[in-house]
């Protein structure tokens, strides 16, 4: 809660910058490794390598991933993501989304979402700046390929950008019944997160969405096993 406050008090005089982004996650890495969080890292050469502006396409578990992936793509590469508007109306939260100029859907009217992830998606990605989609409607421990949609595989086709698969399993961080973003530790659940290698848009979208579900769904079966 300190963090987050201290990043809010930065935002709101207009210094929440890349580094200062980036810097606020490093901090949240170290936190939860104080409290016995195990990280297990890969692909991280994925992101280092893929050349210009990529969509990054990730299942969502909980707040983890959105706080530690800027400590993890921002040192490489400009990044934002696309986030639920009420996000950046959040009273703790949200001047610290908006600081970073996410991409804005309201997950009532999927039309408007698909129109305004195309526009301002396109514009970002041909300004170099990659963007983060989770294609799941909420946070959710399992993962449900029929309930993630297509919506950052065609931003990629349509800006002409690869796809990166991003499969994570961060339930280490529990939901919250108060204040969903905070919830409880489960100290015995080590932290996963791989970044998959760039899949070119040059076969149909249909087949370059089911190769990121069977990325996530192939480590998730993975990691259960371990």
């Amino acid at each position: 809660m300190m963090l987050v406050l201290k990043s809010r008090r930065i935002a709101l005089k207009g210094l929440y910058d890349r580094q200062a982004w980036s810097n606020t996650s490093i901090v949240f890495f170290r936190i939860i490794e104080g409290c016995g969080g195990r990280f297990h890292l890969r692909g991280l050469d994925n992101i280092r390598n893929s050349k210009g502006s990529v969509v990054f396409v990730s299942n969502h578990m909980s707040t983890l991933e959105t706080m530690v992936f800027p400590g993890i793509i921002a040192p490489m590469r400009e990044v934002t993501f696309v986030v639920k508007e009420s996000l950046v109306k959040h009273p703790l939260f949200g001047p610290v989304m908006k600081a970073r100029n996410p991409i804005l859907v309201t997950r009532k009217n999927l039309r408007e979402d698909l129109e305004v992830v195309m526009r301002k998606g396109q514009e970002f990605l041909s300004g170099g700046t990659s963007i983060v989609i989770f294609p799941q409607s909420t946070r959710k421990v399992e993962f449900v390929p029929e309930e993630f949609n297509t919506l950052g595989v065609k931003l990629a086709a349509k800006a002409g950008v690869a796809v990166v698969p991003v499969a994570i399993k961060t339930d280490f961080l529990e939901n919250g019944k108060l204040l969903k973003e905070l919830g409880p530790l489960s100290r015995n659940k080590p932290i996963y997160i791989t970044f998959g290698e760039p899949i070119n848009i040059d076969i149909p979208i249909k087949e370059v969405h089911q190769k990121v579900i069977d990325f996530i769904s192939g480590n998730l079966k993975k990691w259960g096993n371990e």
